[in-house]
């Protein structure tokens, strides 16, 4: 995308954020539900096709511009976000990286109109962190497999057309190897969702526990057309996911600090703004300070992405310190706040429950530390 036509887009969507999202926030809150006005005119935006390449209908963004897009975005609400989220990044670019020309031309047009929505299921009961160690099965019977087991905390399941699906479909070789990704219509015979599971924050974005039973998919339904590839599949589709994790840790940064230096320049104390209290100054100096740190690391990160280059310890470092630091930005601002940052009204403390999440999912901190020290090894060797 040219450069100007890209500024037009970042615009545009800032625009839709002040004018639109903003202040549809609380009633999203109250109603556990983003309005399907809002999710139609995310589709006209051309949302849902920030990463489907033109050739297939999307918008094509780089990294670096998605990331920017992102980042505007979740100013508003994350579960805004949300909606999109998953089609956006892990639920669609497993099929972008590795998908058959078939693949990418019956699912990719769909998804990037949102036409159809796209759900990642990795996650399971007993597998998480350890995602090679993931037990839903697919047995191979003829030209299909036949796939059984349960996927939990899968965001956007109500809403999906397709799920892009992980399972063990190479018996005898263990680990990593025996796991194939599987595109998989939502409305195949013998999938269910449980309830939508209740959560500390993100009121409007929902998960589910999706169960598979005996669930008949093609064998040409398998990403990239080779089994045994899923979990490769699934590591350069983080690899990215944690970029784009980074920039939704950006724009929450920014509103925050945004609400906190209003506060502050405009709540008195003895006699005086408390923006004019070195103490708070600090706090506010600090906020700044650390996201700083992360917009550089994020830029340098979607640059390196972006020329092809080998990231994975950038872009784990990256995600760490994003989901770390605006957790403690967060902390910051219901502080800065006072009494009135614990309070439902002060929309602190709503960011303070929404950002708790980002520090678990595509990778918790700890194993974002695990694959940093890895990757330092192995440099070390």
């Amino acid at each position: 995308m040219d450069q100007e036509t890209f500024t037009l887009l970042r615009d545009t969507v800032r625009r839709f954020v002040d004018q639109r999202l903003i202040p549809a926030e609380d009633q999203v809150e109250h109603d556990d539900l983003v309005p399907e006005a809002i999710v139609a005119e995310m589709r006209e935006l051309g949302l849902f096709g920030l990463s489907v390449p033109e050739d297939y209908g999307g918008l094509g963004l780089t990294m670096a511009e998605e990331a920017a897009v992102i980042r505007e975005l979740t100013r508003a609400s994350v579960v805004f976000r949300s909606v999109i989220g998953t089609t956006v990044g892990i639920g669609s670019q497993g099929i972008v990286i590795d998908g058959t020309e078939e693949q990418k031309r019956e699912w990719l047009p769909r998804l990037a109109t949102g036409e159809a929505v796209s759900s990642f299921g990795l996650t399971e009961p007993d597998a998480g962190s350890d995602a090679a160690s993931l037990r839903t099965v697919a047995v191979r019977d003829g030209d299909n497999y036949r796939i059984t087991g349960t996927k939990r905390f899968i965001t956007n399941a109500g809403r999906a057309t397709v799920f892009t699906l992980m399972a063990r479909s190479e018996p005898d070789v263990k680990g990593a190897g025996g796991i194939s990704a599987f595109i998989v219509p939502a409305d195949t015979p013998g999938i269910s969702l449980g309830k939508p599971d209740k959560k500390m924050g993100q009121r409007g974005a929902h998960v589910y526990d999706v169960i598979l039973d005996d669930v008949v998919v093609p064998a040409a339904n398998i990403i990239g057309g080779v089994p045994g590839l899923g979990f490769k599949t699934a590591m350069k589709v983080l690899d990215r996911g944690r970029i784009h994790i980074a920039a939704v840790a950006m724009g929450m940064c920014d509103r925050l600090i945004e609400m906190s230096l209003r506060y502050a320049t405009e709540r008195k104390q003895f006699g005086q703004r408390i923006a004019d209290f070195q103490l708070v100054q600090a706090m506010l100096a600090d906020c700044k300070a650390e996201a700083l740190a992360v917009e550089a690391l994020m830029e340098r990160a979607a640059a390196r992405f972006d020329a092809g280059e080998k990231i994975s310890l950038e872009a784990s470092a990256l995600k760490y310190l994003a989901s770390e630091t605006v957790g403690r930005i967060a902390d910051r601002a219901v502080q800065i706040h006072g009494g009135a940052g614990y309070i439902s009204e002060y929309k602190v403390e709503r960011f303070y429950r929404d950002v708790r999440v980002l520090r678990l999912y595509e990778g918790t901190s700890q194993i974002q530390q695990l694959i940093i020290a890895r990757e330092m090894l192995r440099g070390a060797d």
